[in-house]
Formats: C-alpha cells, sequence, structure tokens
C-alpha cells in the first residue's frame, strides 16, 4: 500500500468491465523530503475520493479482487481508503 494524492480525473468512451461505474484517478505517490518521487499512475476509485485527497491505494492485485469481489478483475491499483491526516516524527 502507498500513499498518495490525486491529480485528476480519467474519462473514457470505452471502458473495461472491471471499470464500469467506478471513476480512474491520477494519482501521485507521496514520498519524504528528500526523496526522489515516483512516476503518477491511474488508480481505480473504491471511496468516491476528489482531486487533492490524500488516498491510500492498494497496488496488488489479489487483494484488489478481493476488495471489489471480483475473482477475476483486472485491477492493479485500487484507491480504498481517504486519510484524513498524516503525522511525520523525526
Amino acid at each position: 500500500m502507498i500513499l498518495g494524492k490525486v491529480l485528476g480525473t480519467v474519462v473514457t468512451t470505452i471502458s473495461h468491465r472491471d471499470f464500469k461505474n467506478r471513476r480512474l484517478l491520477v494519482v501521485q505517490p507521496l514520498c519524504l523530503p528528500g526523496e526522489a518521487p515516483a512516476d503518477d499512475f491511474i488508480a481505480l476509485d473504491n471511496t468516491q475520493a476528489g482531486i487533492g485527497d490524500t488516498v491510500l491505494v492498494n497496488r496488488e492485485g489479489n487483494g484488489n479482487r478481493q476488495a471489489l469481489n471480483n475473482p477475476d478483475g483486472c485491477v492493479i491499483s485500487l484507491i480504498v481508503g481517504i486519510v484524513d491526516s498524516v503525522y511525520l516524527e523525526n
């Protein structure tokens, strides 16, 4: 699981059947100061997250299939939670 910030939405005219009635969001992984930022990615939204929200993303297929209750689902990145706050201690 990773923390990320929602940057935007993806609009499609045709979607895979596993994506029906769910939004695709562009997520930027969060990193600590001094670390190189990772590349943005697209995640399927399971939480009604919006642009600017900090989210918890599961990036493992089997866990996503279980969360979606779809044993044959082809979802690699799934937003599973909206994070209210993050506290880092040195």
